[in-house]
């Protein structure tokens, strides 16, 4: 089957890596031109405006390249999903502009994700059952679309939220695509190894431009996008392969171990201090980091090898048992929450 040959998944990555790689120097001087900048603030750590809506550059490219492929494998499921997952990326692309742009409300980028998400889910991307590790997995029924709800809202915002130092949310996601993209060739599962090609891609070709010192920031108009296709593919369960969807929905989990305790943390910080939720602050795990001394390029590989760790772990939810690698995510999980708490209660000093 053509769609699951090595050669395919390599050329579209190179592609992608190609296209973003020209495509990023243009979005640079028309963010200059056009005043689309990240002025420094309170809450910043750059000392100087910055380009920012970067993720147009690899944005327009994932969406260009997961509708034409939707066209060539038309009369394949994967590529009816790709079609629709090209348009919903779109409506969030768009949606991250205006945000770059014009700042817009917390609330009103919040009611642009549930409908994303609403879309999604009514397209088919939705989290049907939970992986029980001790048993039968649970089957959601009705309670599918919060669930679904919840999942999508909390990656978009993870990915967004970790986007706090130059390189850190491109390279993580770049990790995450690797990881996925194993288990998509162990599942020979088509639409996972064409969106991991492609996320891994594009976001490869704009860390050259984005790591420190950075060139620009990719802003919501790519953490957002990058959320929504992960999300996207950790619900990609192809119907030939019972278990797949189980399967991709807990790898992201563990791979984006970091940013998703990040995002726990700040929504418990915020609720507690009776701030926004969503608005952003200088007290992520990163800028505590920052604070004991370490700089930008070491955090952004020390958690590149931190997330790569819970990726190792899980791939081995593929080949071993599912009660060991369970309990092995839970005991890192444990250590990871301990060394936050300590990194930043040393930080706060």
């Amino acid at each position: 089957m053509i769609s699951l040959h090595p050669g395919l998944f390599i050329g579209i990555l190179v592609l992608a890596w190609l296209a973003v790689h020209l495509l990023v120097p243009v979005n640079i001087r028309i963010s200059r031109r056009l005043n689309i900048l990240a002025n420094p603030n309170e809450r910043t750590i750059h000392q100087v405006p910055m380009p920012t809506a970067g993720g147009l550059s690899f944005g327009v490219v994932l969406i260009i390249i997961q509708f034409g492929l939707g066209i060539i494998f038309r009369h394949e499921w994967y590529g009816r999903s790709l079609i629709t997952l090209a348009l919903v990326s779109l409506l969030l692309l768009c949606i991250g502009l205006v945000d770059d742009i014009r700042k817009a409300r917390a609330r009103y980028k919040l009611l642009g994700e549930i409908l994303v998400t609403l879309l999604m889910f009514f397209a088919g991307y939705k989290v049907g059952y939970l992986t029980n590790p001790l048993g039968d997995n649970f089957m959601l029924g009705w309670t599918s679309l919060p669930i679904t709800l919840i999942w999508y809202l909390l990656i978009m915002n993870a990915i967004n939220l970790i986007d706090g130092l130059d390189g850190l949310a491109a390279g993580i996601t770049c990790i995450v695509s690797l990881v996925l993209a194993v288990i998509g060739f162990i599942s020979k599962n088509p639409l996972v190894l064409i969106l991991t090609a492609l996320l891994l891609g594009t976001n490869l070709a704009f860390l050259k431009y984005n790591f420190y010192p950075a060139k620009i920031f990719m802003g919501d108009t790519g953490s957002l996008l990058i959320g929504l296709n992960l999300a996207a593919i950790s619900t990609a369960g192809n119907p030939a392969f019972k278990g797949i969807t189980t399967m991709t929905l807990m790898v992201p989990v563990i791979a984006l171990a970091i940013p998703i305790l990040d995002t726990g943390l700040a929504v418990f910080r915020r609720a507690v201090t009776g701030s926004s939720i969503i608005r952003a602050d200088k007290r992520h795990l990163h800028h505590y980091l920052l604070k004991l001394g370490l700089s930008q390029t070491t955090i952004a590989l020390l958690t590149y090898f931190v997330t790569a760790l819970f990726g190792l772990a899980a791939i081995g939810f593929s080949f071993s048992s599912t009660k060991i690698l369970f309990s092995l995510l839970v005991l890192l999980m444990a250590v990871l929450i301990i060394l936050a708490y300590y990194l930043i209660h040393r930080g706060q000093k």
